[in-house]
């Protein structure tokens, strides 16, 4: 009997961490992780949900506050650097 593929998919990915001296971490984690780096470079939440299949804004939009908040501080601070520099 064969594995499941999900199986086979989460051992190819653990042997690949572990080949390449990498913590362990869920395959999951890799979903995570792209939507946290679309976050972290300002690309519009509604591409971002769309990317990861949510299907409301709030559930993706309430995951990654924290990161959306850190944006609107560096905006905040680079309107603040140019309104000052004059």
């Amino acid at each position: 009997m064969r594995a499941p593929r999900s199986a086979t998919v989460n051992h190819q990915f653990h042997r690949h961490l572990e080949r390449l001296g990498m913590p362990s971490m869920r395959f999951h984690d890799l979903r995570h992780t792209c939507a946290s780096l679309l976050v972290s470079q300002g690309v519009d939440l509604r591409v971002v949900i769309q990317t990861l299949g949510h299907s409301q804004i709030s559930l993706t939009a309430n995951t990654y506050t924290h990161l959306r908040q850190a944006i609107q501080q560096e905006a905040a601070e680079r309107i603040d650097a140019v309104l000052s520099a004059g």
